[in-house]
């Protein structure tokens, strides 16, 4: 993060690279599949443009991502997950 940013001000004033809509700051939930497994990271805070969706995530965010990721967290919980085919 930005020095002598906190959370909610580090997206402040910043545009969004492909249609320059502005970044807000907001909790998301992402996936990813690991091993052949999926996860899903809750609570995640990521800039999101207001305009088309794009988001961005700060360098601390993603090295806690990758931690998570690599098993180095324990998960908080699990769930099954129904899979479906067309």
């Amino acid at each position: 993060m930005r020095e002598g940013k906190t959370d909610m001000e580090f997206w402040k004033g910043e545009q969004c690279e492909y249609c320059h809509g502005a970044i807000v700051e907001k909790r998301v939930a992402m996936t990813r599949k690991v091993k052949g497994k999926y996860v899903l990271i809750e609570n995640v805070p990521a800039g999101v443009c207001e305009e088309c969706g794009t988001r961005y995530y700060a360098a601390n965010v993603l090295k806690t991502i990758e931690e998570t990721i690599r098993g180095r967290r324990k998960a908080k919980r699990e769930v099954l997950v129904p899979v479906y085919s067309l």
